[in-house]
């Protein structure tokens, strides 16, 4: 994103019992970009979409009435325990996926994508806590035990909730500059995990 580069837009997608930091640890990054990043909520209809926690969030956008999007990110939840069959919702991912310069999943929203096939062949990681349950979504992803985040080609995939935040910090260095993420992780206090191999958690659930 270099300077003179057009504003890109960022599709952030929601379904029913959606984990809300999955969500906003990624959108309090990329929201401070204004001018440069324009962050859209979009769910499977147009309305106020109930997350986890209980907290609703308004969407601008229903699939039908989305607009364009550079970059993708799938939140997780135990919604996604029901989201799996949905095609409605895996079918759009599969569209939006393949026209997006880069998509990204947070926890268990790797599941989604893997449903969607997009991510067979390619290095993947997800939730610690749950891993062989959301690996078994995509048996054709090779899914790596021991990650905060990786990265294949234009997919970035992290591990559980706060995980996210390391992820989207390194979306935007990648695009926009190390500078750009250090003085976000600054502006928001935040400790940023810069390395994408540490992973304490996999460890205490037993993966490796």
């Amino acid at each position: 994103m270099e300077n003179g580069s057009r504003c890109k837009t960022l599709g952030v997608v929601l379904f029913p019992d959606f984990e809300l930091l999955d969500v906003f640890g990624p959108v309090e990054m990329f929201g401070n970009m204004k001018g440069v990043v324009d962050v859209r909520i979009v769910a499977e209809h147009h309305g106020p979409v109930t997350s986890a926690q209980g907290v609703s969030v308004n969407t601008h956008h229903g699939f039908t009435d989305c607009p364009p999007l550079d970059m993708l990110l799938v939140p997780g939840g135990i919604g996604t325990y029901q989201e799996v069959d949905n095609t409605t919702l895996i079918d759009w991912l599969r569209e939006r996926t393949a026209a997006a310069e880069l998509v990204m999943t947070v926890c268990s929203g790797t599941a989604l994508l893997a449903r969607a096939g997009v991510l067979d062949g390619r290095r993947a990681t997800t939730n610690k806590m749950l891993f062989q349950t959301i690996a078994s979504a995509g048996p054709k992803v090779e899914w790596v035990k021991e990650a905060r985040w990786v990265e294949d080609g234009k997919f970035f995939t992290s591990s559980g909730v706060s995980a996210g935040i390391d992820m989207a910090l390194a979306v935007i260095e990648r695009v926009g500059g190390t500078q750009i993420s250090e003085a976000l992780a600054l502006a928001t206090e935040y400790d940023w995990h810069r390395d994408p191999t540490w992973d304490p958690f996999a460890k205490a659930h037993g993966l490796v």
